[in-house]
């Protein structure tokens, strides 16, 4: 199936996928908001975070705020066109179910 050749290895994880679809809806979202979203421990959530980060799907930064650490996460350029492939060849698959 010609469709699955446009899925992407980084982006087949359920936890990844969701972290890329929430970082393109919301723009920047921090790990304590990934965590409350999702559900997910911070030794999961870390894991997958830094597959995404390894795999130039998602950049941090880190801050602080009231004197605390947070770390943010975003979309690469190379992320969004990554998911949005990723997305497109979901689709497609999909159509194919009669």
């Amino acid at each position: 199936m010609k469709a699955l050749d446009g899925l992407d290895p980084a982006l087949e994880h359920r936890a990844r996928l969701a972290i890329a679809v929430l970082l393109a809806r919301d723009g920047e979202i921090s790990f304590a908001t990934f965590k409350e979203r999702l559900q997910l421990t911070d030794g999961n959530l870390g894991a997958q975070l830094r597959k995404l980060e390894d795999g130039g799907v998602v950049r941090l930064r880190r801050d602080f705020v009231q004197r605390k650490p947070v770390t943010w996460y975003a979309l690469t350029r190379d992320g969004r066109k990554r998911l949005d492939r990723h997305l497109a060849a979901l689709q497609s698959i999909i159509q194919t179910v009669p």
